[in-house]
């Protein structure tokens, strides 16, 4: 039951309101002059008042000015009720923050509308409010990498990509962050000679579309499904907000792109040093990592991708993988790959 603070030094008009407020179904209570108000406020928290404005001892201006100086009482919902029609005292109520303003003789449904809105309306403000609280809350309570990755999937835009399709490219701005739900993602950069080089590949749980989180920096790279992708995005001013909240989460996640750089490194020696065998075993175990996590499932990957990320002529590769099948290192099944012997291959020079 909605809770109701007349406030009226009429007491044959304040007795009418009363009566017709509780027929109405709201729980009333009244004042005499504004001193009372004030103070039954502050105790019974009503969730609006009735105010008139001329009265004895504090007028209902004061009244207002007093609940609206209360952390407690500012926020209740304030209605003039007053035989002054003048537009300068309309407006002098209102800017001092009055919800509305009534003026007498007034009728039975314009009182109760005028209520029944400012009520409404109030419950809308606080429904929003606490909405806000709640997801600011949830932000706030982020405290691991597995949590934020949990709010990605909750909260995130969630879109789907089919195998080749472009999820972004170079010069696009990188407004969002990804997480990956499902799928598997190349990021590739073309050299010189206009020959598509392989810098990432990225699988399910891992985020994509890094660049700065203080700029809106172009990417310098393009991302390409390599299999149907699903794709978890939350803009990366949100993401930045999140992360000064949570320090610990802050450092997780550097520590994971710290994790990708030396990946990088480790493959760009590779590619510089490493015979073509090594290179191919390498990649194989690359693959097997980001795309299967580690088990021994089948590689659905095109050899010129396998070539990209080992820096090899495709032709190559392809030799290679067939010493592979006849060392019993890996099994070819139509296009596909698996890998039998996960140690062997490591040890490849």
């Amino acid at each position: 039951m909605k809770k109701i603070l007349l406030v009226e030094d009429d007491a044959s008009l304040r007795e009418n309101v009363e009566e017709l407020l509780d027929l109405s179904g709201f729980r009333v209570f009244a004042a005499a002059n504004g001193q009372q108000a004030v103070e039954m406020a502050k105790i019974e928290h009503p969730d609006l008042v009735l105010c008139d404005i001329m009265m004895p001892e504090m007028d209902g201006y004061e009244v207002l000015e007093q609940l609206s100086s209360c952390e407690t009482t500012r926020h209740i919902p304030f209605i003039f009720v007053s035989a002054k029609t003048e537009r300068h005292e309309v407006r002098k109520g209102m800017e001092l923050g009055a919800d509305d303003y009534l003026t007498k003789p007034f009728e039975e449904d314009e009182l109760l509308n005028a209520i029944n809105t400012r009520l409404e309306k109030a419950e809308q403000m606080e429904s929003a409010f606490l909405e806000r609280n709640k997801a600011k809350k949830k932000e706030g309570d982020i405290r691991s990498l597995n949590e934020l990755k949990n709010f990605f999937d909750d909260h995130g835009v969630s879109t789907t990509y089919k195998k080749e399709q472009t999820i972004y490219s170079v010069g696009d701005h990188s407004n969002t962050i990804y997480l990956i739900l499902k799928g598997v993602v190349k990021c590739c950069r073309l050299d010189e000679e206009g020959k598509e080089l392989i810098t990432t590949i990225y699988s399910a749980d891992d985020f994509l579309g890094f660049t700065s989180l203080t700029e809106h920096t172009p990417y310098e790279e393009y991302a390409i499904a390599i299999e149907e992708v699903e794709l978890a995005g939350i803009p990366k001013v949100r993401l930045k907000s999140i992360l000064e909240e949570n320090q610990n989460v802050s450092l997780e996640l550097m520590n994971i792109m710290a994790g990708d750089l030396a990946q990088i490194k480790k493959q760009l020696l590779q590619m510089a040093y490493s015979s073509v065998r090594k290179k191919t075993a390498q990649t194989l175990l690359m693959y097997a990592k980001a795309i299967s996590k580690g088990n021994q499932k089948v590689l659905k990957i095109a050899r010129s991708d396998l070539a990209g990320v080992a820096g090899i002529a495709t032709e190559s590769l392809i030799r290679t993988l067939s010493d592979f099948k006849s060392e019993g290192l890996i099994a070819i099944e139509n296009r596909n790959i698996r890998v039998l012997d996960k140690e062997a291959l490591e040890n490849v020079h």
